[in-house]
């Protein structure tokens, strides 16, 4: 998660740093630069803030060109007004442009998110199958799972106990929540609980373990990813199931 507030205040700092050496590094040619032309120049550099970064970063990337779109490029140079009614109404529309540009860049680059995450959740689903259609061992498809939940939850760390339940875990459930039935008390979290979380292994009715989850501290992951682990924890349910491995009642 760190990992993505560092991203976040990078593409914080773009958006009020990049229109303004656009905006500046066309200063030389302002004279000869129309202004609906410098304005598209620095909508362009809103796109590219956009689409790298957030959408709060798409909007103050917005804000930033026409504040320098006013205060380089239009007459009187370096203040905060203008004087031609046409440059006012190119700066309006900078803004608006770029406000609308930008929105537009951050749900594409959302889109291609989840197409990309969507892929990876078949990909992972469809491995397991064909280990399990080849006649690989179940430890086999049990140890595959295990990566691949390592990798979709961002994991520390993921183990497969077999067998009786020692402890009281919270529990990642089929729904993709993550609850801890206490006596007297049912807690859901929005974020990992501290320790470890378990993962229970059925297949056919029947209790065979659970792979115990070391998450990172932080929100859960996206509700989908969660999901998709339940599911991948079935299909190694499964597997042993068809093996006929002992299981608890």
């Amino acid at each position: 998660m760190s990992g993505y507030r560092l991203h976040d205040a990078a593409a914080l700092l773009a958006a009020l740093v990049a229109p303004f050496l656009v905006a500046l590094a066309l200063v030389p040619f302002r004279t000869d630069l129309s202004a609906t032309n410098a304005a598209l120049i620095l909508v362009v550099a809103v796109v590219a803030v956009a689409a790298a970064g957030t959408r709060i970063a798409g909007v103050v990337a917005a804000l930033s060109a026409a504040v320098w779109f006013d205060f380089f490029l239009t007459e009187p140079y370096r203040r905060f007004a203008i004087t031609d009614r046409e440059d006012a109404e190119t700066a309006v529309l900078l803004l608006v442009v770029g406000l609308i540009v930008s929105q537009l860049a951050v749900r594409a680059r959302r889109l291609r998110r989840t197409v990309s995450s969507d892929e990876a959740h078949m990909t992972a689903l469809q491995g397991t199958a064909r280990l399990a259609e080849d006649g690989r061992s179940p430890q086999a498809v049990v140890e595959y799972v295990r990566g691949e939940l390592v990798g979709l939850l961002e994991l520390r760390g993921c183990r497969f106990e077999y067998g009786t339940l020692m402890g009281n875990l919270p529990r990642l459930e089929h729904d993709g929540g993550v609850w801890h039935d206490r006596p007297g008390r049912v807690t859901e979290y929005a974020d990992w609980p501290d320790g470890e979380t378990e993962l229970r292994v059925v297949g056919g009715g029947h209790y065979y373990g659970r792979f115990v989850l070391d998450p990172h501290p932080g929100p859960l992951p996206p509700e989908q990813d969660r999901i998709v682990a339940v599911a991948l924890a079935a299909q190694a349910g499964s597997a042993l199931d068809t093996a006929g491995l002992s299981h608890q009642a």
